[in-house]
């Protein structure tokens, strides 16, 4: 079938089609329905071309369709599909372990268990941080995100939509302040925020671990200082809690290092990682220090699917990739060029308009505000610009708790070329949603 050539292949055709099919909770922002794509290129049914500064929510670290994962997946296949790891092993989920366990930050010895989604990497590191201390009690922070799971949308820190009419949500999870100058909380008020649950809500000695993102994802982009990550640490070491990272956005090279915990030389307890582990298959891991991992008897851990072996032939491609092409240092020279780009609209034509710009490496957002205020977010000018962008042929999307803030998580593999003539289509529908 040629695509956009009959009256079922259009963009409207489709989403008519959807409208039909899908629940309405399912989001479907854009309208755009994708025929294929190209490293940080894609086109739509109807053959209009994209770029892409979204890559699947942060999962396209080396770009759409990298011939060495299309190789690989293609080499796995040949072989088998699917045994099921606790039924059949194979050696390239035990390859990916070993490599996983030698990238993550620290000197203790790792190991690793595979599964499907971050969601379910989240859940099994709060289940196992419970088993393993014997306590109930679990800080999250505010403005974070951990999935979409009863579990996982109670860890998160933002109400609307993910909470609202799901209650009751699970017990003993906490949110405690994370540091955002932007908005004025500073390192001093979050330190203060967690010693003020331990007062007030749940000792110290029931807590049985801390989650953080070491740069928030749909909270919008917000990097933890490394001496808050460093506070959690000590916090935990001198309560016996368990320090798990969620590095399920910002991990993988995002940020300039594989794991932006390295950022602050902080040694987590267990890390949550997936999204660009398999550049597009689902695949999540949890890794964790080794004593810790082994005190989950036999039979705690598993999962049917997890570590689907064409899942971990790409996860191995990627990891590859990320070395053989030097996207570590990659991502924060694409860092640098798009914040800069930003702050000159920042300093010119998006003055009072564009509050902040927030950048680790590779991973970086814009924040809209009214009349350069922090306490005015400007979701429907975030929400024009990225229309805009779109008609224009960037697809992006949004973050923050008013989704105030556009966030930038192009493919690593990205041209200068390309990057700059996306940068010039934001630069475009940014003008045009100011005047309009």
């Amino acid at each position: 079938m040629e695509y956009g050539k009959n009256e079922f292949t259009t963009n409207a055709a489709l989403k008519a089609r959807r409208d039909e099919a899908l629940p309405a909770g399912l989001p479907s922002k854009s309208g755009v329905y994708v025929a294929r794509a190209e490293g940080a290129e894609l086109w739509d049914v109807e053959g209009k071309r994209y770029i892409d500064f979204i890559g699947g929510i942060g999962v396209l670290n080396v770009g759409h369709r990298h011939p060495k994962v299309v190789a690989a997946i293609k080499k796995q296949v040949d072989g088998f599909l699917h045994t099921s790891f606790g039924i059949a092993q194979y050696e390239v989920y035990v390859d990916l372990a070993e490599k996983l366990n030698k990238l993550a930050p620290g000197p203790t010895k790792k190991k690793t268990a595979l599964f499907n989604s971050g969601a379910e990497a989240v859940e099994n590191a709060v289940k196992f941080a419970r088993r393993i201390t014997g306590r109930p009690g679990v800080i999250a922070f505010e403005g974070a995100f951990h999935g979409r799971t009863l579990l996982s949308t109670t860890l998160t820190g933002k109400s609307k939509p993910y909470k609202v009419g799901f209650g009751p949500l699970v017990p003993a999870v906490y949110h405690a302040p994370y540091p955002d100058a932007f908005h004025g909380v500073t390192l001093e008020t979050a330190k203060a925020g967690l010693n003020h649950i331990f007062k007030s809500m749940i000792p110290a000695e029931e807590v049985a671990a801390m989650i953080v993102e070491p740069v928030q994802g749909e909270g919008g982009f917000n990097p933890a200082p490394k001496e808050f990550l460093q506070h959690l640490r000590r916090v935990c070491d001198e309560n016996g809690i368990l320090l798990i990272a969620d590095e399920i956005q910002s991990g993988m090279g995002r940020t300039g290092k594989m794991f932006a915990f390295e950022h602050s030389n902080v040694e987590p307890d267990m890390i949550c990682i997936a999204k660009s582990i398999a550049a597009g298959l689902p695949l999540s891991a949890l890794t964790g220090k080794a004593e810790l991992m082994d005190k989950i008897a036999a039979g705690g851990m598993g999962s049917t699917y997890g570590g689907n072996p064409v899942a971990c032939a790409a996860a191995l491609a990627v990891l590859d990739i990320i070395e053989e092409e030097g996207l570590l240092e990659r991502a924060s020279e694409i860092g640098e060029r798009v914040a800069s780009s930003w702050r000159a609209l920042q300093q010119g034509e998006a003055k009072g308009y564009f509050g902040d710009i927030r950048q680790v490496g590779g991973m970086i957002a814009v924040e809209c505000v009214k009349d350069g205020d922090p306490t005015k977010p400007n979701g429907d000018l975030a929400g024009k610009i990225q229309a805009e962008a779109r008609e224009r042929g960037l697809i992006m999307t949004t973050a923050g708790a008013y989704a105030q803030c556009l966030r930038c998580l192009v493919p690593l593999t990205i041209s200068n070329e390309l990057l700059d003539e996306g940068l010039q289509i934001f630069a475009a529908a940014t003008s045009t949603a100011i005047k309009g």
